[in-house]
């Protein structure tokens, strides 16, 4: 019986500790995704809109790049494992969370202007050379977005994420490549909990990258803006991107 006891004490113990160590585990991202100052988003957001980390020789990419009306998508599924739910779900949870973005899937009579093919790797190269018609280019990167872009806004991007190296790097692939393709569309070192980071291995739509993707999308910022245009508009674009992402 005192063996008993002493099992059950022992069982109970070993449980408050996995408890406790859940409980850290839980509480570490929600102090991790603090968001930073208003002066440290808004240079953050300068620097994910104001520019492109893939340019043409022909293009300029230092202007605000957004789409100025509705998004329709369309999931092409070329990969063994069917990842259109998955895919749907992010999309949907983009159209929760942004406000003034006006994104749905596109009907089947519908021209889509936002195409996300999920590929397995032996296909990215094959695909990556359809979206950007060059036959002999080598497409860079694990994943990757092309958008075509003017003054007057995105008129289409093509979002190619890979399928079959694990969900980490699916999932990672998905949002970084969707968010940029919406119009941030470089990367920035300096940002903390953010997709837009390439040495982060964020797997989520973070606060800090909903806050960007808010002010982005704000009306007040139209297509076309340079950065000296926009920036008498950021504190009270920001301020109410940061309400929308608390609320």
């Amino acid at each position: 019986m005192v063996g008993v006891k002493r099992g059950a004490w022992a069982m109970a113990r070993g449980f408050l500790c996995l408890w406790a160590l859940g409980s850290l585990l839980l509480a570490a991202p929600a102090a991790a995704q603090r968001l930073p100052s208003d002066a440290a988003l808004i240079a953050g957001f300068e620097a994910v809109v104001f520019g492109a980390e893939i340019t043409g020789p022909m293009s300029d990419s230092t202007y605000l790049k957004k789409f100025a009306g509705p998004v329709r998508y369309r999931i092409e599924n070329r990969a063994a494992i069917d990842r259109r739910a998955a895919v749907r779900t992010f999309m949907r949870q983009i159209r929760r969370q942004v406000a003034a973005l006006d994104v749905a899937e596109a009907r089947p009579s519908e021209e889509p202007n936002f195409v996300i093919h999920v590929v397995d790797r032996a296909d990215y190269q094959r695909v990556g050379r359809d979206v950007y018609r060059s036959p002999f280019m080598r497409v860079p990167g694990n994943c990757v977005v092309r958008a075509s872009y003017g003054r007057a806004g995105i008129t289409r991007s093509d979002a190619i994420i890979v399928s079959d190296e694990g969900d980490a790097l699916f999932r990672r692939c998905l949002i970084e490549e969707v968010l940029q393709g919406l119009g941030p569309l470089n990367d920035n070192a300096d940002a903390p909990d953010s997709v837009f980071n390439d040495t982060s291995k964020l797997t989520t739509f973070t606060p800090y990258d909903r806050v960007l993707m808010n002010m982005l999308y704000d009306p007040r910022l139209t297509p076309g803006m340079t950065q000296s245009e926009a920036a008498p508009f950021l504190p009270a674009v920001l301020r109410d991107a940061r309400r929308r992402v608390r609320g």
